[in-house]
């Protein structure tokens, strides 16, 4: 095919092509992606849909024969109030969920990775039971309603201590039971709202396919999630069981109880080990489907059985000794799942760095190929983060702002709420790394400044090289922009700071075991004073707070990005990113938008070429939905397609923090699928989008060479610093927004269009 095909100098075009626009992160109205007014739906429904310009409308198509139309998916990204939300109660599962994603390319299944992260998944499961379990049945069941100052004057507790003592812990049972059948339920409903595309039978993922972004079947997990979701709530139940039943071994040891004890680590036993084993799809007759969907389903009903006769058990009354002091066994359980955590993640990061060492990437990796870990440690520290502010506010709540520490004695009389010591290591854990960490980016911000303006300097003398004394401002405006979105490069030492301090904050924890928590410690250590260990109990307190306002500040954050625009792409970038993965890892986490967006955009694109040529135009978040389909098409339909990338971050984000999925050999893929009929415009001045193969600061040499070397084409921003005599102000910026409304888009567009082979477009779908 000749490469050098330009449309015809009238315009006209000897066949039909469509330029299917691909909006990016937190979307954009159909009217706005097509630059016209009026707008008609021509596939889809309101959760992502298809929309071309109407005819008789303003300007409908361009000229010659050059159609549009654009994809529209913001929806499928849920709305403000469910993402607020999500953004707080779900972000250690997105987060965990992300990390199995950002593994070495090592060009098989990942080895340990994988089982590796669906443990940890299942301990946060674990944690989130725990941590209701804290409030319900520990703070409130067994020591708030015991205690008559704690009743006082809260009628809503009032009716709980004329209960028993079992029926009352059998009953806050329930609570537990439901928040994680509501975990269930929006796992479920966002299973079949947002992936709808359900999978081939006999393509579901297997354990050797995960490396293979472009494997039939690859954005079909709804076998896996549904399996999933089965060994997490029997996790989470088996969970609950074990609290209560050691509590009842404490309170009423009997032989039955040891029984129902023993059955409930087994449960937990048999979930961990099924979580080891990849979801594998074979010929089962018509209900095709995991090889142990069997076993899955036998479990469900044995963690059922075990869950009903605990809470038979505990709802018999029983006259025990007055209860003081914390749920027997509670504290231990949270210190030995923080344990276990931490074993988890020193393993996944010496598998991750084993693995990195051997890997086949070909570019710089972020925090030098330990991005998994980093993320998992992340939805550890969130995860505690967040379970110490719940259970300390409602002990605070409880105890009406007295939490008994070594600062506070309790007092006569008063209620004994005592939280787990674990989660006093985790608010002291959380202060040191929240400062830390701040201290961190305003040192590199400040230590690459200079750097970055050096750079940055060179670009606009390259491009306004003798500005009039009146555009100097402006041009010292714009290299202050560039140099800004330079600074996407310079996280990673921040993101190493976090991933050294929470793995010591998580690891430390298990000193709990032995019964030290960070007053003892100071004790022991370093032979302090009462003052210093007031001190500590006070920071810890701070700790605490701090994290509160951090979990607050995330709502805020959430409800502020729906008002401000700059605001809202910051927060979807990485909202975005986290949910652009299917979920193999954690049922929990919010639905996988790109399971129903890549099969549709490759089911429409393939009805398009069927008709003519297909210019696919991805915007920013948008390519990486473009790439994605191109890896999903058919081999005969490639030859009508062409690719359009801007403001792209396949190369700078993505091929850097997932190298075994979208790294350089798949992006060498999608350009020889496409014979290299692909364009990626990108300005120095985006502080997200940027160049695939090329360098991307001047002076640094070409990385690749032809034909990926040509692909990429620099748009200068602004086009000007001065004045233009019909306007009174200069140029604006452009930066991340909007592409394709400048005119080298347009000339894109038209050389993409003219490399589409007439004859091959013409052949008919039987080619």
């Amino acid at each position: 095919m000749n490469r050098d095909r330009q449309v015809p100098e009238d315009g006209t075009l000897t066949h039909e092509v469509v330029e299917l626009r691909v909006h990016g992160v937190s979307g954009t109205s159909a009217e706005t992606l097509l630059d016209h007014p009026v707008v008609i739906r021509v596939a889809g429904d309101d959760n992502a849909a298809f929309y071309r310009p109407r005819p008789g409308f303003g300007i409908s198509d361009r000229p010659g024969g050059l159609k549009i139309e654009a994809y529209r998916w913001g929806a499928l990204t849920a709305g403000a109030t469910v993402r607020t939300l999500s953004l707080l109660f779900l972000l250690p599962f997105m987060l965990v969920n992300l990390a199995v994603w950002a593994r070495p390319a090592t060009g098989g299944a990942g080895g340990l990775i994988g089982p590796l992260c669906r443990l940890l998944a299942a301990t946060l499961t674990a944690a989130f039971v725990l941590s209701v379990v804290g409030v319900s049945i520990d703070l409130v069941g067994w020591q708030c309603v015991g205690y008559q100052p704690c009743r006082a004057g809260r009628g809503y507790l009032a009716w709980l201590g004329s209960i028993p003592l079992g029926p009352r812990l059998a009953i806050l049972a329930l609570v537990p039971i439901a928040a994680l059948r509501l975990l269930w339920w929006l796992g479920a409903r966002s299973s079949r709202v947002f992936e709808a595309f359900p999978a081939v039978p006999g393509q579901a993922r297997d354990a050797l396919g995960e490396d293979r972004i472009d494997q039939p079947g690859f954005w079909s997990d709804a076998i896996v999630v549904r399996r999933l979701l089965t060994l997490h709530v029997a996790v989470g139940l088996g969970t609950l069981d074990t609290i209560l039943l050691g509590a009842q071994i404490h309170l009423r040891p009997t032989p039955v109880v040891y029984v129902l004890f023993g059955a409930a680590w087994c449960l937990l036993a048999v979930a961990a080990v099924l979580l080891c084993r990849p979801a594998r799809a074979v010929d089962e007759g018509p209900g095709r489907g995991p090889v142990d969907m069997r076993g899955v389903r036998r479990l469900r009903q044995a963690t059922t059985v075990v869950t009903l006769l605990s809470l038979a058990y505990t709802v018999v009354p029983l006259e025990p000794e007055p209860p003081h002091g914390q749920l027997p066994g509670y504290e231990g359980a949270v210190a030995a799942l923080i344990a276990v955590q931490a074993g988890l993640l020193i393993a996944l990061t010496v598998t991750t760095w084993h693995q990195r060492r051997r890997s086949r990437a070909g570019t710089s990796l972020w925090l030098g190929g330990l991005a998994g870990p980093m993320l998992a440690t992340a939805a550890v520290a969130a995860a505690y983060g967040f379970a110490a502010a719940l259970v300390y506010r409602v002990a605070d709540l409880l105890d009406r702002g007295d939490i008994p520490n070594p600062a506070r004695p309790v007092r006569p009389g008063a209620p004994p709420l005592e939280p787990p010591v674990s989660y006093r290591w985790a608010a002291l854990a959380g202060l040191a790394a929240i400062m830390v960490v701040a201290i961190a980016a305003l040192w590199r911000i400040v230590a690459t400044r200079r750097r970055r303006r050096r750079l940055a300097e060179q670009i606009v003398r390259r491009d306004f090289p003798d500005p009039p004394p009146e555009a100097l401002a402006q041009r010292t405006a714009v290299r202050e922009v560039v140099a800004r979105a330079a600074f996407t490069e310079q996280l990673g030492p921040i993101f190493v700071v976090f991933l050294v301090l929470s793995l010591l904050g998580v690891a430390i924890v298990a000193l709990d075991l032995i019964g030290i928590g960070p007053s003892e410690l100071s004790r022991h250590l370093a032979g302090t004073d009462g003052q210093a260990t007031t001190n500590l109990a006070l920071a810890t307190d701070a700790g605490i707070y701090v994290i509160g306002l951090v979990a607050v500040g995330i709502v805020v954050l959430g409800v502020v990005s729906y008002r401000s625009e700059g605001t809202r792409r910051s927060v979807a970038v990485l909202w975005d990113l986290g949910t652009f993965w299917p979920r193999t890892v954690h049922p929990f986490a919010p639905p996988c938008y790109a399971e129903r967006a890549v099969p549709e955009l490759a089911k429409r694109v393939s009805a398009l070429a069927r008709k003519g040529g297909v210019i696919l135009s991805g915007h920013s978040h948008g390519s990486v939905l473009a790439a994605a389909t191109l890896l999903q098409l058919p081999r005969e339909v490639l030859p009508r397609v062409a690719l359009l990338t801007h403001g792209s971050p396949l190369h700078r984000l993505y091929s850097r923090l997932c190298p075994a999925f979208l790294g350089d050999d798949v992006l060498h893929e999608v350009g020889d699928r496409v014979g290299w009929r692909w364009i990626n415009l990108w300005r120095d001045t985006d502080p997200i989008g940027g160049p695939v193969f090329s360098a991307h600061w001047p002076g640094q040499p070409p990385r690749v060479p032809p034909p990926a070397g040509t692909v990429d084409r620099r748009l200068r921003d602004p086009v000007e610093v001065t004045v233009p005599p019909d306007d009174t102000v200069p140029p604006r910026i452009d930066q991340h927004w909007p592409y394709h409304t400048d005119p080298q888009y347009e000339a894109a567009v038209r050389q993409l269009a003219g490399r589409l082979d007439p004859d091959l477009l013409h052949l008919g779908p039987d080619r």
